[in-house]
């Protein structure tokens, strides 16, 4: 929801900042970047919801076709996706029960399990990535050099948090 404020709320609490603390670069970066954050989930959310997806489901579904067989263990999607266990459960309950994916044992372990994908949810991500693609994932405002430039950005966050080692691979087409 717009809040078609007649200024920068958060350009004026960075001028408040530096006034009572010091410097505000930083606040005002993370305070964007969390604004940011809100926007894009609620756009992209928006746009899935006709496939009563989340963003987080949608991302569960794309990385098990991603998978070769169509199926990942709990524990490898939880990694992939950078989230805790007991979010991986959540979401793959709910992914089970809208009938998008089926847990099955693991046939190489017999005590894991694993998440496979369903037609229908094969069917749900390719309507879903036509929708957010065909809305440029809320980001249709910047062109592509400008969203390399972000990427490259937050990838040396992301590579300062641990998330990767930098093999510096090749960025996003």
């Amino acid at each position: 929801m717009p809040l078609n404020l007649p200024f920068d709320p958060i350009e004026r609490a960075a001028e408040t900042w530096r006034e009572r603390f010091g410097p505000s670069s930083a606040m005002a970066a993370v305070t964007s970047i969390m604004r940011a954050h809100q926007i894009l989930i609620a756009q992209l959310d928006a746009l899935l919801k006709p496939y009563d997806l989340t963003f987080a489901r949608y991302e569960a579904l794309v990385l098990l076709t991603f998978s070769r067989t169509g199926a990942l263990p709990l524990s490898k999607i939880g990694e992939r996706l950078m989230v805790h266990p007991t979010s991986v459960t959540n979401t793959v309950d709910r992914l089970e029960k809208a009938g998008l994916v089926r847990r099955m044992r693991n046939p190489n372990d017999g005590r894991g399990v694993l998440a496979e994908i369903t037609d229908a949810g094969r069917e749900a991500v390719r309507g879903a990535t036509a929708d957010l693609m065909g809305a440029d994932f809320g980001l249709g405002m910047y062109d592509h050099t400008a969203l390399k430039d972000m990427f490259d950005s937050l990838r040396t966050l992301r590579v300062a948090a641990g998330d990767f080692t930098d093999g510096e691979g090749p960025a996003p087409r």
